[in-house]
């Protein structure tokens, strides 16, 4: 049974994180393990994990375009770090587009530079208070985010989260919006968040149906208006693409073959 609780994101960090979290296992060696469910998600994020041998690692992982299921692994503590999207890609060094639906090793992006990170964080273990110090001190040396185009991202996604919830605005719209081409938006949303506008969209729309469907539950021709769905038809189907089941199937924990992860 593993438990993950939010944290208060350090003062220092809250320019390019948005939110972290911790996740412990109760006992890592004890009984079978549950799945591990990871959504579609249009954040990238930071994780420092170790496993009960005693290895770490520093790992980036990128936008999710679609659900996976996995097996459980041996993995006692893990904290992660939501970065905010006009920061990733000073932070990561790379296009954000580079590391969709990606998981790759931190020190693979910034070379040898992040040497002594990984070697600090090996000493820090679960000690959480002390694995974020090590990563505010070398995440706010790495950037030096554009402040104006790291607000224009934000506006974007503004305006973007916006329409998953009521019919939906022209893209064109949008971009006039926000003073830019559409061609603009476009590219800044490759290279900042590393999904187009409309996967984006998706995404945060199928995301927004299942925090409703925890809270309220079903009927899903409710839940499909709710969530700026044409129908339940079209929600069951863009359901299924990303979650690669239906709801109903999701809720009552008939998931796809879980995979090695």
């Amino acid at each position: 049974m593993s438990i993950e609780v939010s944290m208060t994101v350090p003062e220092g960090l809250r320019s390019l994180v948005k939110a972290v979290s911790v996740l412990r296992a109760d006992d890592p060696a004890a009984g079978e393990r549950p799945p591990l469910v990871h959504l579609p998600d249009p954040d990238t994020s930071l994780i420092f994990r170790t496993t009960s041998a005693g290895h770490s690692d520093l790992l980036v992982i990128g936008p999710r375009t679609r659900a996976s299921y996995h097996v459980g692994k041996d993995i006692p503590f893990c904290l992660r770090l939501r970065l905010r999207p006009g920061a990733t890609r000073p932070l990561l060094g790379v296009p954000v587009n580079e590391v969709v639906d990606r998981v790759v090793h931190l020190g693979a992006l910034w070379g040898t530079s992040s040497d002594p990170l990984n070697a600090a964080l090996g000493h820090a273990g679960d000690d959480e208070g002390l694995v974020l110090k090590h990563l505010e001190s070398a995440l706010s040396a790495r950037t030096s985010a554009d402040r104006a185009r790291g607000e224009l991202v934000r506006a974007a996604i503004r305006a973007l989260r916006g329409r998953t919830h009521e019919r939906r605005e022209p893209l064109p719209a949008v971009a006039r919006h926000l003073a830019v081409s559409e061609r603009h938006l476009r590219a800044l949303f490759a290279d900042a968040i590393g999904l187009s506008p409309k996967r984006f969209e998706r995404i945060e729309r199928v995301r927004k149906a299942l925090t409703l469907a925890r809270t309220n539950g079903p009927p899903w021709a409710d839940l499909a208006v709710a969530t700026g769905y044409y129908d339940q038809s079209h929600m069951t189907a863009e359901f299924r693409t990303l979650m690669g089941v239906t709801p109903a199937a999701f809720f009552e924990g008939r998931l796809p073959a879980l995979q090695p992860c």
